[in-house]
């Protein structure tokens, strides 16, 4: 049986003084798994053919441009042409479980790619004959047929009521990051506030208007969705915008709601 040595820590004891040493020991090897070797060599050959691509057509569209264009400028433009095909195919990728966004990703990789082989076969046409252009282009389009295959391989589909349940997911996710980054900001802005000083009253505006301030509750939230972790900082800072006779007790009280609500 094929074995490999792998390493764990075991206690060793002398004179009453226990260590962790390393230790070696054998493990039996698990057979080879073809299936995931092929995929590897798929895997690999196609990144060389994309990127084979991407060096092909920025010669033949460099060198096109090149005619209108100095050399440094046109080999960087013709650059864009590969490259973004090649991000959209990552895009649909990264948005597989989310039909509307992949979609729109794929028809604009299409978009790119049909330019990208247009102008590859113009630059053959021009430099030889239009059947070298012909098959000058069918390289990115093999290119990026090979790629596609290839990430559909990786791709596990998923019914349409999971696909919307992880969408869904995904989004609550997402809103609840965005909130997150604004409550930290209006945190800021308003711990600027209060280190400023206070403008001039209007003397033409009313006597009795009371600043609006957010509940003890809602100060905690917001310290803490802007990173304030220290209860002592979260007290000053509800002492600050909300009730300067708010206790510790209670701040600790709401954080302790709010680590448990997640």
């Amino acid at each position: 049986m094929r074995t490999r040595t792998a390493t764990r820590y075991v206690q060793h004891t002398i004179d009453g003084e226990t260590e962790l040493i390393p230790e070696k020991y054998k493990l039996p090897r698990p057979p080879l798994d073809w299936d995931d070797i092929g995929l590897t060599v798929v895997t690999t050959t196609t990144a060389a053919s994309v990127l084979a691509s991407v060096g092909w057509s920025t010669v033949s569209i460099g060198d096109l441009l090149h005619r209108t264009a100095p050399a440094a400028a046109a080999y960087t433009a013709a650059g864009v042409f590969d490259l973004l095909w090649i991000n959209c195919l990552i895009l649909e990728w990264v948005n597989r479980y989310d039909p509307d966004r992949a979609a729109l990703y794929r028809r604009a990789g299409h978009v790119a790619l049909a330019i990208a082989m247009a102008a590859v076969c113009l630059h053959g046409r021009l430099t030889a004959s239009f059947a070298v252009g012909l098959v000058a282009a069918a390289v990115s389009a093999l290119a990026k047929t090979g790629w596609t295959l290839t990430l559909r391989a990786y791709a596990r589909p998923l019914d349409p009521r999971t696909q919307q349940w992880l969408v869904r997911r995904q989004d609550r996710v997402a809103a609840k990051l965005a909130l997150r980054a604004q409550l930290r900001r209006l945190a800021a802005l308003e711990a600027r506030e209060g280190a400023s000083p206070s403008p001039d009253r209007d003397p033409d505006g009313p006597e009795d208007v009371v600043p609006l301030r957010p509940s003890v509750r809602q100060a905690v939230e917001t310290a803490w969705h802007s990173g304030m972790a220290d209860g002592a900082s979260i007290l000053a800072y509800v002492h600050r915008v909300a009730d300067p006779r708010a206790r510790q007790d209670t701040v600790d009280r709401y954080l302790r709601d709010i680590r448990r609500a997640g």
